[in-house]
């Protein structure tokens, strides 16, 4: 019975290597990709008045952040137009560089709200208790993340979108346990 446990296990660990490998060479791709498709959609939300749940604290924000230059009729296409570039610029890949600058940019704004309208994403006045604005804004860090794992892979990129990194070296596990045990080093 161990035994069959076993060969199952080393199945389905076979099977999600083979899916792991199939994936990793698009990995970053994908990942910059589904960024930009959430970014473009929010940001197509903020083109009609109303939509998009953030639209309140966010026109509020750019307000405080502009020192009131601004005013909210304004500012919600502007995000809008700012968030859907950023979104195609994900997703083509053009002007990858400058797409992530002024994503990380957006994003300091976004979070300056956590202390800008501490009344609209603190319940309760407390940072663990946040609202669901708060929670809408927090759940960003993800994509921080995501797009500081995209900038950092493509940071040394030819240009190309897709290219391979312009100093990389090949990838080798030198584990000794190769074909047949020969020592031979694993394809990567």
């Amino acid at each position: 019975m161990n035994s069959a446990l076993e060969r199952s296990r080393r199945r389905v660990a076979a099977g999600t290597e083979a899916l792991a490998a199939r994936y990793r060479p698009f990995s970053d791709v994908a990942l910059r990709i589904s960024v930009g498709v959430v970014f473009t959609w929010f940001g197509i939300l903020k083109f009609v008045p109303g939509t998009s749940p953030a639209e309140d604290i966010a026109t509020r924000c750019m307000g405080v952040l502009s020192f009131g230059l601004v005013p909210a009729e304004v500012s919600r296409p502007l995000l809008a137009v700012m968030e859907v570039g950023i979104g195609l610029g994900l997703i083509t890949g053009w002007l990858l560089r400058t797409v992530l600058a002024v994503f990380f940019v957006h994003m300091a704004g976004v979070f300056a709200t956590l202390v800008i309208a501490p009344d609209v994403v603190w319940a309760h006045g407390s940072p663990l208790l946040p609202t669901m604005e708060g929670q809408y804004i927090i759940k960003n860090i993800v994509l921080v993340t995501a797009c500081l794992a995209v900038a950092t892979r493509h940071g040394s990129r030819t240009g190309t979108p897709g290219a391979p990194p312009a100093t990389a070296a090949p990838r080798r596990v030198l584990s000794g346990a190769g074909p047949a045990g020969r020592g031979v080093p694993p394809a990567s």
